[in-house]
């Protein structure tokens, strides 16, 4: 196996192996979300706050409905069983094409800094890309300067568009 740089994340049988400044390897899985449990509903519970003060983390049926989506495909990031971030990747078609969102990533506060949420993201792009999209969308706030790093830092390039929203 070759060794990865620091701040990479190599993906091998599901797994994706972590290397942290301190290069202490670190095991995390990035897996999608098939079914709902307890475990998934406390983890939500526990890391929804800390990306949205305005929303709150969904229950057992709003969850349900996410990983039953033909649409939505919840990652989740876990280290010996504890989930330390998640992320949708949300991909479905269009006239002009496959197109595919990331939204709502977040990493626990405790594990920020360690490359899960790049992991997530590169798993979220590689399963976007095997989808049939050729770009990936997402946002983020001014504010969240560590993950616009991140984002520039994978490739996503900065677009001169207008995001617009109703409130309904």
């Amino acid at each position: 196996m070759q060794r990865a740089p620091v701040g990479w994340a190599i993906r091998l049988a599901g797994r994706v192996l972590l290397h942290s400044a301190a290069m202490t390897e670190q095991r995390v899985e990035i897996r999608e979300a098939t079914e709902v449990d307890d475990a998934l509903v406390a983890a939500m519970a526990r890391l929804i706050p800390q990306l949205s003060s305005s929303n709150p983390a969904p229950d057992r049926v709003a969850l349900s409905v996410i990983v039953e989506s033909d649409s939505s495909i919840l990652l989740l990031a876990e280290e010996q069983g504890e989930v330390l971030g998640a992320m949708t990747l949300v991909v479905f078609r269009i006239p002009t094409g496959v197109r595919a969102w990331i939204e709502d990533v977040v990493v626990d506060e405790a594990a920020r800094g360690r490359g899960v949420g790049e992991a997530l993201n590169r798993v979220a792009i590689q399963r976007a890309r095997d989808a049939g999209a050729r770009t990936v969308d997402l946002t983020s706030r001014p504010s969240r300067e560590a993950a616009n790093r991140l984002y520039g830092r994978l490739g996503f390039k900065l677009r001169d568009t207008n995001v617009y929203r109703l409130d309904l």
